[in-house]
């Protein structure tokens, strides 16, 4: 049998960052659910403003490869302004439904203030106009300034909230698609 391999993308770019430590607590839940994990760290990739008249740019081939190789794909961001982060946005930009129709994600997001709720509704709408199985169970940090202990979640409950956004990644992996419908036959992107 074949692990099932589940790769997090993480939109941040802070050395310290809240969203990183969070996607490597639901790494764990994906591994304690049988899984494979990797962490996409933006920082490593050299991925400049997307310009869809230029093939090639950076590390972008990189990217989709991974995504596309990928079973299932955790999505992590600090919130900024009320949406998710610019950096994430443009790396998602550099994918399409190669890389995520069908494809089961979990969303993650991480805010110095209270539930980050608007930022996770954008990453869904998002991930819904690829196509992609958007997995019920989110997962958000609320005030990360006071959430970790080190590397660590400071409370358990949140702990396994994170995990289980990693365990559901793995179990719905294989989720049977829904049949195509009107809308989703609408939506061709930048074709």
């Amino acid at each position: 049998m074949v692990d099932t391999h589940v790769v997090a993308i993480c939109g941040s770019l802070r050395d310290e960052s809240h969203t990183r430590k969070s996607l490597a607590h639901a790494l764990r839940g994906v591994e304690a659910a049988g899984g494979t994990g990797e962490l996409l760290d933006l920082r490593e990739f050299d991925l400049p403003p997307y310009d869809p008249d230029r093939e090639g740019q950076g590390d972008g081939d990189r990217l989709t490869a991974a995504v596309r190789d990928a079973d299932a794909v955790l999505l992590g961001t600090p919130m900024y302004h009320g949406s998710f982060s610019g950096v994430l946005k443009n790396a998602l930009d550099y994918c399409g439904f190669d890389e995520f129709e069908g494809k089961t994600v979990g969303l993650l997001c991480v805010a110095g203030g209270s539930f980050p709720v608007t930022a996770l509704e954008h990453l869904r709408s998002v991930c819904r106009s690829l196509n992609a199985w958007v997995v019920p169970h989110q997962a958000a940090v609320p005030r990360s300034s006071n959430a970790f202990e080190g590397d660590q979640f400071r409370d358990g409950d949140l702990a396994d909230r994170v995990a289980t956004l990693g365990r559901r990644a793995v179990q719905f992996a294989d989720i049977e698609p829904d049949p195509d419908t009107f809308e989703g036959d609408q939506n061709v992107g930048g074709e």
